[in-house]
């Protein structure tokens, strides 16, 4: 299939209206790019120009046009030529040159005379992922997430001291004392520890104390001066047995790929620049300090 351009007008036309949303200034402005725009020049005559952007400050209204060029090669003179000729006509232009690859010496030559900006726009390559002293950035993280459920108590079996109930309660110590509630409201106080927890709580701890284990477990626990409350009744514990189950840890796996989120890079041939686009909004500039060329061209 022949390739007509528009593809690469339109991926230069997107990483251009990110750049206009992202400054505080244009952002303001809300300026719309524009793709294939039609100018009538000083003669009445209609010229196509492939991306286009306008707006007014001061009563002044300020318009840019980039011309889009999808070559395998270097940009040569006669192709600047054609964008002079083409806007001589038309007054008040700004004019920028966009390429994936780069310019010949004649070409930047000529574009310097005619104050044209050179870009090469592009997508991402190998140097994109490079400090500046050319250490490789991460591109991609995986992370792994082991995440362990609480324990599922099956069965909790109190016991409490029947003389202290005798005592300081009016239950009949001569029937079964059942312990119920949820497992917020049941309350274990370990006086001599001073602990105080609910049986949600154990849940969580028991998890904890199986050290990743997993399964069917039976815990005792033993006190010299403790209570159990829940519904207003308090009673003195002597120790608890607790049957429970632990799952096996779900894993899920999270990956990042920043290299997805980079949508397009653009070099400033005049000013040494390069601006990474990335999808979220994100701007980064960095001098494109490897390119001698470039730099001596500014």
């Amino acid at each position: 299939m022949k390739n007509t351009g528009r593809e690469y007008e339109l991926f230069v036309a997107k990483l251009q209206q990110a750049l206009l949303d992202s400054d505080e200034f244009t952002a303001k402005k809300n300026i719309k790019v524009e793709v294939n725009k039609l100018i009538k020049d000083n003669w009445g005559i209609e010229r196509q120009f492939d991306i286009y952007w306008e707006y007014e400050l001061a009563g002044l209204v300020y318009k840019t046009i980039i011309e889009c060029k999808d070559y395998n090669s270097d940009i040569s003179i006669d192709k600047i030529d054609s964008l002079v000729g083409k806007a001589r006509d038309i007054p008040d232009l700004k004019l920028v040159f966009a390429t994936k690859k780069g310019y010949q010496s004649g070409a930047k030559k000529k574009a310097e005379q005619n104050k044209i900006s050179l870009l090469i726009v592009r997508e991402q390559n190998n140097s994109d992922w490079l400090s500046a002293n050319g250490t490789p950035l991460i591109r991609k993280i995986d992370m792994r997430l082991y995440i362990k459920s609480p324990a599922i108590i099956k069965t909790f079996s109190p016991v409490v001291d029947k003389e202290w109930l005798e005592k300081n309660t009016d239950l009949d110590v001569t029937k079964p004392i059942e312990v119920s509630g949820t497992s917020t409201e049941i309350i274990i106080e370990d006086i001599v520890n001073d602990d105080r927890y609910s049986i949600n709580d154990l849940m969580n701890r028991l998890t904890l104390s199986e050290n990743e284990q997993y399964g069917e477990f039976t815990k005792v626990e033993a006190f010299e001066e403790a209570f159990i409350s829940y519904n207003n009744l308090r009673m003195k514990l002597k120790e608890y047995q607790v049957e429970y189950s632990i799952a096996p840890p779900a894993i899920e796996t999270i990956e990042i790929d920043y290299t997805k989120e980079l949508i397009g890079v653009i070099e400033y041939i005049e000013q040494g620049k390069i601006k990474t686009i990335f999808s979220n909004g994100v701007i980064k500039e960095r001098i494109n300090k490897n390119d001698k060329e470039k730099n001596d061209f500014r």
